[in-house]
């Protein structure tokens, strides 16, 4: 057996050598975990259930995101099943039964009668007479129906000479010369930009029915519609940048023909809304995401009032400049735990994981929310100083235990991390009664746009980006007042081109707009 000697050099570099594959073997083991967790949450992005609801004892439906209602045995709720409040001493018992159709709806009443040898009593014979009828009711959908207006501008002239000829004016339009009338703009648009119908499917739809019209002339009509109610649009800027507290987000969108920039390039939709008084939906076009363009969107928002955003720098930097409270988003803080939880195996998971008692223990916020939904501002914000408080203080606690604990770069990590930048931001809401705890309100309006644009997938032009960031801000504008956006637009198309100062447009704001009889 041959003996080894080695110097205390070579012994020390054999040690050095050893520590150092050790190292190697150590983050190369870190970077494959993170790589398996960014799979893994790419995997749960694409194909898993995107719900970010859950139950918590004394917290409803928070998150529930647009789910199906489900029965307790897991069928859908048939719609004749729908459950209406019926009062009985004690409690609240729900009263099971078709759902009356809408009474403003019209009526067409067919009758259903015996024939004449069948109105013979059987007993004794006698001439049955009529005594009531069972009535019961069936919805009827009627096609689109497509007509053309014809428009006749009478001639007049004299009968004793050549020289005096008139012709009956055209009447002001907000198309002068268009082809479509204003109830046919104001059915496109909501098609479009609340029902999130392609126009080239509208273009087929139409042309079912006798309507051969091209995409290209929806699409124009679109355009030019959208620069006309401009006006409109900057009345709804003035009044939101004087809100006390307005909430804003941001979404991608992409226009394939802006000057100097690939079609690949990323551009954006701001939203911008308010809640208080009557309130404001607000989208914005922008070829970018920068400070730039977030300073000229909240040009003019008076000093001392709130902003509600999601973590995105640009905000802390425009808040500052514009001397704003800013409020952080915990709908945001929470979702990264949620991913981060997602992507633990099943048998890891459990109620001792960071991830899930960061989600637990924001639930507690929420539910503390819910017990204060119909209270007045002074009353929530009296419960929050005694029951979000205790709360907020052992997130902190947990936030410390574990924020130099994990891998930065994982996604518990990024989460931490998120949680740690925002803190200042996410407690704030505490203060006051009147803020959000979220800035899902905001998410909820530019939701149809999200839900829109995987159906038409992009602007063409710029010109179409801010003709649809005007009609979307119209259309959500009104859905937030409880108006109907198809009625309110065909009134203000037939309406605009009469405005001729800031008074006349200013009654034609959605909440001022009273319908027109014909």
């Amino acid at each position: 057996m041959t003996t080894i000697t080695l110097s205390a050099e070579d012994y020390q570099a054999l040690l050095d050598e050893q520590q150092r594959l050790s190292h190697q073997l150590r983050l190369m083991t870190v970077e494959r975990d993170l790589a398996v967790e960014r799979f893994d949450a790419l995997f749960h992005r694409l194909f898993a259930a995107k719900s970010e609801a859950r139950k918590n004892p004394g917290q409803s439906d928070l998150f529930l995101n647009e789910a199906e209602a489900l029965a307790p045995n897991g069928t859908p709720i048939a719609e004749e099943d729908t459950p209406e409040s019926l009062p009985v001493a004690g409690h609240q018992r729900k009263k099971r039964g078709r759902k009356p159709l809408d009474p403003h709806l019209s009526r067409e009443i067919v009758r259903h009668e015996l024939p004449e040898t069948e109105r013979i009593c059987a007993h004794d014979g006698a001439q049955l007479v009529e005594i009531g009828a069972e009535i019961s009711e069936q919805l009827d959908i009627i096609p689109q129906q497509v007509r053309v207006i014809q428009h006749h501008r009478i001639k007049y002239a004299c009968p004793c000479c050549d020289e005096s000829i008139r012709v009956t004016p055209s009447p002001m339009r907000i198309i002068p010369k268009g082809l479509f009338t204003e109830a046919a703009l104001a059915w496109v648009a909501t098609a479009k930009y609340q029902d999130g119908l392609p126009l080239y499917r509208q273009a087929a739809l139409l042309g079912r029915f006798g309507g051969d019209i091209s995409r290209n002339t929806l699409a124009a009509s679109m355009v030019r519609v959208g620069h006309a109610v401009q006006p409109i649009i900057n009345l709804l800027r003035e009044q939101l940048l004087e809100a006390d507290l307005i909430q804003g987000d941001e979404t991608v969108v992409q226009v394939l023909k802006e000057p100097g920039r690939a079609a690949q390039s990323k551009s954006y939709l701001w939203a911008q809304i308010t809640e208080a008084g009557p309130p404001i939906r607000l989208f914005s076009y922008t070829p970018g995401r920068s400070g730039q363009h977030a300073h000229s969107l909240y040009d003019g928002i008076k000093p001392g009032a709130v902003l509600m955003s999601d973590g995105y720098e640009v905000y802390n930097n425009l808040t500052a400049a514009k001397g704003v409270t800013h409020l952080g988003c915990w709908a945001h803080a929470r979702r990264y735990f949620v991913e981060a939880e997602a992507v633990l195996p099943k048998n890891a998971r459990g109620p001792e994981q960071p991830a899930t008692q960061f989600i637990a223990a924001i639930g507690q916020l929420y539910a503390v929310e819910t017990q204060a939904k119909n209270l007045s501002p002074q009353q929530r914000g009296q419960l929050r100083q005694e029951q979000s408080r205790p709360v907020l203080a052992s997130i902190e606690a947990l936030l410390t235990q574990h924020l130099h604990a994990v891998i930065p770069k994982s996604l518990l990590g990024k989460a931490l991390h998120y949680l740690s930048t925002q803190w200042p931001k996410l407690t704030r809401f505490v203060e006051n009664g009147a803020w959000p705890i979220d800035n899902n309100l905001c998410e909820n309006a530019i939701r149809p746009f999200v839900v829109g644009r995987r159906n038409w997938l992009f602007c063409d032009t710029i010109a179409g980006a801010r003709a649809s960031a005007n009609l979307y801000s119209l259309i959500e504008t009104c859905k937030a007042n409880s108006i109907d956006p198809y009625t309110y637009l065909v009134d203000l198309f037939k309406k605009i081109p009469l405005a001729k100062n800031a008074e006349d447009f200013e009654v034609l704001l959605p909440w001022n707009l009273s319908p027109s009889v014909n």
